[in-house]
């Protein structure tokens, strides 16, 4: 029984680095693409800032169907919903102001922050390895309440005072998948040794 539970945490640790390395490569391209090309291209970085969200909601998705569908994933629902809604929320907000969009991205940024952390606090017994994400989720919302306050303000705004949000995203996704990796190597080793 106990060897049976060890194949299927192997098994849902194997995708949830598939998982985590592919959030980080689209948030890493993501970034770039915000830094450079995007910055001094108004119909690019509109695109992308629809974009953004839109990918969030399809990433959860695949996810939760991947651990029984999101109605089990209550967590993940909600954050395919509240993603689906910003991405929608965003493009209104592109006809306004960037300060309209900067607020949408921070209402975002706490929901969908606390209900990452959610899914991790309940991946912790069955993955462990998700300190990383519950880290990610608590900035997450930390940061949406900074770009709210930042949309009040009078310094102009563009999809760079986004992109260290994706960023740092990119970052914890990288360490949760380098993290999995190493803790499945370290639980393979002694069963390989005998």
């Amino acid at each position: 029984m106990s060897a049976q539970m060890n194949d299927q945490s192997l098994s849902s640790n194997a995708w949830l680095k598939s998982y985590y390395y592919l959030r980080f490569a689209v948030s890493a391209a993501w970034v770039a693409l915000a830094f450079t090309v995007a910055k001094d291209s108004p119909p690019l970085a509109a695109v992308m800032l629809v974009a953004y969200p839109l990918w969030d909601a399809l990433a959860n998705y695949l996810d939760a169907r991947r651990s029984g569908g999101l109605g089990p994933n209550r967590s993940q629902l909600l954050n395919f919903v509240v993603s689906i809604v910003t991405a929608i929320a965003v493009a209104i907000a592109l006809g306004h102001s960037m300060k309209a969009v900067l607020t949408v991205y921070g209402v975002w940024a706490v929901f969908s922050g606390v209900f990452q952390l959610l899914t991790a606090a309940r991946r912790w017994k069955t993955n462990g390895a998700q300190w990383a994400m519950i880290l990610s989720g608590a900035q997450s919302a930390l940061a949406g309440l900074f770009f709210v306050k930042m949309a009040g303000g009078t310094e102009a705004i563009g999809i760079a005072n986004v992109a260290p949000y994706a960023a740092f995203g990119a970052f914890y996704f990288l360490v949760s998948a380098v993290w999995l990796s190493v803790s499945d190597m370290l639980r393979k080793s002694p069963q390989a040794a005998r």
